[in-house]
Parts: structure tokens; sequence; C-alpha cells
């Protein structure tokens, strides 16, 4: 099952504050996202040893790196458009959950035909890590969705108060990257985004 709360690691943090932050959002989030395009695979590696420690290794999704999700036992892999195919992923690697980004109707249409379990689509609204791009919108999320039957992560500027804006598309959920990791507060971040979809899957139906 894809979760509905996806936590993105920025790659611009010291390790012992990344892992306090992961620790303490556990329980909170479905998913956490290891992002760390700077790391060696053994950085890598010993990062996800120690958080492999305290956090479930079933919410773990290592990004762009298919060796060290594999050799890490974790959930999942996302992959970025300069990664492995997803088709060489799902056949050769087929105990993770693949995961994509996507940015079109089109490149949501391939990703789904590659055999993706999900994808990532933004950026929905204005972003720390997109200045100055124009975000793509509430509209065009939509019609993301209705292109393709696996579920849709909404990405890029999403906050708690727009949460529910963002599930009316018919997303199947969100991942947030500073809203959560940039907060001085990332616990109490990741609770209301919790808050919000708890609120929404109460109504809806669904996990986390």
């Amino acid at each position: 099952m894809v979760p509905k709360l996806h936590a993105v690691s920025t790659g611009k943090q010291p390790l012992e504050q990344l892992l306090k932050i992961i620790r303490d959002i556990e329980p909170y989030v479905g998913a956490i996202h290891i992002r760390e395009k700077e790391r060696t695979a053994r950085e890598l590696e010993v990062l996800i040893g120690d958080l492999k420690k305290e956090v479930p290794a079933s919410k773990l999704i290592v990004n762009d790196r298919v060796d060290v999700a594999f050799a890490a036992q974790v959930k999942g892999v996302h992959l970025a458009y300069h990664s492995l195919s997803a088709q060489g992923v799902k056949a050769h690697f087929q105990q993770l959950i693949v995961g994509k980004s996507v940015h079109s109707v089109k490149e949501a249409k391939e990703a789904e035909q590659s055999g993706v379990d999900y994808v990532i689509y933004g950026h929905i609204y204005p972003s720390q890590s997109k200045l100055g791009q124009t975000p793509r919108g509430l509209e065009q999320l939509k019609q993301v969705v209705d292109s393709v039957q696996i579920p849709v992560i909404a990405i890029g500027g999403v906050m708690p108060c727009n949460v529910r804006e963002v599930l009316s598309t018919g997303a199947h959920g969100v991942a947030v990257m500073a809203g959560v990791f940039k907060d001085e507060n990332p616990l109490q971040a990741a609770k209301e985004y919790g808050e919000q979809l708890r609120k929404w899957s109460d109504t809806y139906g669904g996990t986390l």
C-alpha cells in the first residue's frame, strides 16, 4: 500500500540533525524518503542502519539509489528522470515498492506503463526549492490524477492549510520537504500534516 504522507529529506542537514528529525516524526508519517544526493552509498548505508534501530524499515524509501535500497532492505526506491528504468528495477528488485517523479500527464502515463507503484507530481504551489518557477497548480494536478490509475502524490508548497484542497483533486496523498525538515519544529509540523490527512481519511477512508 502506498502511504498518504511522505516526508522527504532535503539533503542539506547535518547527519545528527537529520537522524533526530526522522526519529521524531516517524510515528506521524507514512513514508520517509532518504533524499541525500551528496552522500556516498556507504554513508547512506550507515545512515539507514542507524535509522533502522528505531525506525521501521517499512517506512523508508531511498531516492535514486536502487543498490542502497536493496542492500539496506527498506520499503522502496524513488526514481528521478536520470535514474535506472522502472522496468529494470521492477524486474530485478521485486520486493521494492517503486515510485517516480513526474511533471506532466505524459510523464505520468509513461511511468504507469513502466510499472511504477506511484508517482510524485509537482510542484503544486510556490515552493522554497523551486524559487522563480511557476507552480503547476491544482488544475494540472487533477489532470494527472485523472490520467492514471496508480496513486499520485502531490509535492511542492503543500502546507497543512491546503492539504484538503490538494486531496480534493483525487490525489492519493502529499509529499513534504521544507514544510517538515526545515520547520522550526519538525515534530509539530509532521503532526499537523498528519492531522489534516487523518481528518480526510476518517471521512473518505484510507491510511496514512
